[in-house]
């Protein structure tokens, strides 16, 4: 009490791993998104460096030493970010609480993190993506993206009463997140959020010809209004994709393994003895187990089915509709289905529309994340500036 302390000193002996497992994380309000990210990235990057130390003894120099570790290990600077501002929220929890009266973490300082500029998808490579994607479902739902910027969990979220067909606007009021089992408060694979990012609902009117596309595609399902739009239907009739056996006598021989030798490329000895992992190596071996699983061998498991109630699982949709497609057009790998949010606020910003529309169609908590996909798009960005500085060039031809 004669050193102005409310609490008692003795709270911070406690050991900085037991204080996050048993008061911080059990207790802290978040998002439960929000807490499985966070609960990965304590028990990854945290507690094997802090778990044991009590929490008075935690000092700034401390945290200094573990960054400069995270930075050895080769870490990338904007995980160090976000697992420092980890850390700085439970010692702010902690100073509010007396648990401890000194906040490690300030005036700690993290490696520089580059802002990044957004991938742009032009509209020519839009246009080729859509025409590889497997069926006409997963091109409505690319192109009803496109046409309206949404996130994943607002589109796999969307329901045929949020879109109003007389009118063409289209309310955004849910969103959707997946979840690890054990991080849902029902033990669930899907949380639906009654409420987007942000927290705000927003509406925003489609164009006529997406409109009439979704009326279609809803008479044609015989959807209610509170049937998701785009989900996963008919699971049981799912079939798995099928391999084609490659010819090894035309894919030549495996890179030597560590005795020198080599295999042929499409055998099961490429793959076990080669260590090959090319995708003809990887058929080959995926079609041997497949086969002997029919036969009953090798303990087979039940066919895999999605985790989903409906909703379109991220993964599945990457890796089974959008990553194909995207190599078939012969664009990059790291093209995301995300880069089509991008996309919709550089083309409309691009084609003349205002910045404060394109903030609140968007969603963004600042006008000065919408700037950023100013003159974003490819063919236009620059434009201005190249067309003025011909113009001073040539001003001396002019004459």
């Amino acid at each position: 009490m004669a050193e102005g302390r409310i609490g008692d000193p003795r709270r911070g002996r406690i050991a900085f791993e037991r204080y996050v497992e048993d008061a911080w994380l059990p207790h802290h309000v978040m998002e439960p998104s929000t807490r499985e990210s966070y609960t990965y990235s304590i028990r990854r990057n945290i507690i094997p460096e802090f778990g044991s130390m009590r929490m008075i003894d935690i000092m700034p120099e401390h945290v200094r030493e573990w960054i400069t570790i995270l930075q050895d290990n080769g870490v990338s600077p904007a995980t160090i970010k976000k697992n420092k501002m980890i850390l700085s929220v439970i010692f702010t929890t902690a100073l509010n609480d007396q648990v401890v009266f000194l906040h490690p973490c300030k005036g700690v300082k993290t490696p520089t993190v580059p802002v990044k500029s957004y991938p742009i998808i032009t509209p020519e490579q839009f246009d080729t993506i859509y025409q590889a994607l497997p069926d006409a479902e997963a091109q409505l739902l690319v192109e009803t993206d496109i046409e309206s910027g949404l996130r994943w969990g607002e589109i796999t979220e969307l329901r045929v009463k949020d879109l109003n067909f007389q009118t063409h606007i289209l309310t955004v009021s849910r969103a959707v997140v997946e979840l690890n089992r054990k991080f849902h408060p029902q033990g669930e694979r899907f949380l639906v959020k009654e409420y987007p990012k942000n927290n705000k609902n927003r509406c925003m009117k489609l164009s006529v010809q997406i409109v009439h596309k979704l009326q279609a595609h809803r008479d044609a399902q015989q959807l209610d209004r509170h049937d998701l739009l785009f989900a996963i239907r008919d699971q049981e009739d799912r079939k798995p994709i099928l391999r084609i056996a490659p010819n090894p006598d035309e894919l030549g021989l495996t890179s030597p393994n560590d005795k020198g030798r080599q295999y042929k490329h499409g055998t099961t000895s490429g793959y076990g003895a080669g260590k090959c992992r090319c995708e003809h190596c990887r058929a080959a071996c995926a079609i041997y187990r497949a086969q002997r699983r029919a036969q009953g061998k090798d303990n087979p498991r039940a066919p895999r089915t999605l985790d989903t109630d409906g909703h379109i699982p991220n993964d599945w949709f990457r890796n089974d509709a959008w990553n194909p497609a995207v190599k078939k057009a012969g664009l990059e790998k790291g093209v995301r289905v995300h880069d089509l949010r991008h996309a919709h606020a550089s083309w409309v910003l691009a084609g003349g529309a205002d910045l404060q529309v394109v903030k609140e169609r968007m969603g963004h908590g600042s006008i000065t994340t919408t700037e950023r996909y100013l003159h974003t798009l490819p063919d236009t960005a620059d434009k201005t500036a190249l067309t003025a500085l011909s113009n001073i060039r040539n001003r001396s031809t002019k004459k």
